[in-house]
């Protein structure tokens, strides 16, 4: 999933982020009808029940996680967005508690004060001032709404029932998704850059929709299913460490004291929340 940043880095360079956003799950879609076909015809009677729902998820997991990380590589680094990202399981834990009635302990309220403080230092760059002046790199911003984008996928993903596959449901969230993402898509492409189909579109599209795309969200929702939303999402605990990865040595990009001490209080508050569910377990 953390290749995703590789794209919103690199990808953008080549093919406009919205634009991209919506080839990707295009492409997605195109892949997985071929094989869920007749799945989906069985079981299509249940689609007028469950369309709205369908949307819902494929809006926020297509289109805002889609489209959002894109528009932040523009403007903010790998490793940014990698850190910040990790914020989702602060939301998905609030999510559940307030749609859900997934009670908070005291030591998870702790933890998810530590989260959001090593997120905030982030993204003002550990200067205060920045804060104090609300003068934030806007690519952070995106990074941040993606981050609930996916929490509210992750737990309404988790507890909406559904009479579709997994695979099924997939490839009709991957549709919604791409009708999501289309108007803004034509918008970015009439106003403000087309696309030109080239070797670097198809190489970029296609990544998008195989390694980030079918791959990471099909293992997503199959370990969640087994483990629940609020401990599946410490995985993504890992874009730290990948998106590090990935920012030094595919673009260069440098540490700086502010990712370590954000860093270290996000991963403080995640085992004050970790150490809870345990116990809850």
């Amino acid at each position: 999933m953390a290749s995703n940043l590789i794209v919103a880095r690199g990808g953008v360079q080549h093919v406009p982020p919205i634009s991209l956003a919506f080839w990707r799950w295009a492409i997605v879609f195109l892949i997985l009808i071929l094989l869920n076909y007749k799945s989906i015809l069985k079981n299509f009677k249940y689609l007028k029940k469950e369309y709205k729902k369908l949307f819902f998820l494929g809006s926020m997991g297509c289109g805002v996680c889609g489209a959002f990380p894109f528009l932040a590589g523009q403007t903010t680094t790998v490793t940014n967005m990698g850190i910040i990202y990790t914020s989702s399981p602060i939301f998905i834990i609030l999510i559940s508690a307030f749609f859900f009635k997934e009670k908070l302990s005291k030591i998870q309220l702790l933890g998810l004060a530590f989260c959001f403080l090593g997120v905030i230092s982030i993204i003002i760059k550990g200067d205060i001032n920045l804060l104090i002046g609300l003068e934030f790199t806007i690519g952070d911003l995106w990074m941040l709404g993606a981050a609930i984008g996916w929490a509210l996928y992750a737990v309404f993903l988790l507890n909406w029932r559904s009479k579709f596959s997994l695979f099924s449901r997939f490839t009709i969230i991957a549709f919604f998704g791409a009708l999501s993402l289309l108007p803004f898509s034509l918008i970015e492409n009439i106003f403000i850059q087309q696309v030109v189909f080239n070797e670097k579109f198809y190489f970029w599209s296609i990544f998008a929709a195989i390694s980030p795309g079918i791959i990471a969200f099909s293992l997503y929702a199959q370990t969640q299913k087994y483990l629940g939303a609020s401990i599946t999402g410490f995985t993504l605990y890992l874009f730290t460490v990948y998106g590090a990865f990935y920012g030094i040595f595919l673009f260069g990009e440098e540490l700086q004291s502010y990712h370590y001490y954000g860093a270290l209080l996000v991963f403080l508050g995640m085992f004050f929340v970790r150490k809870t569910i345990k116990k809850i377990n």
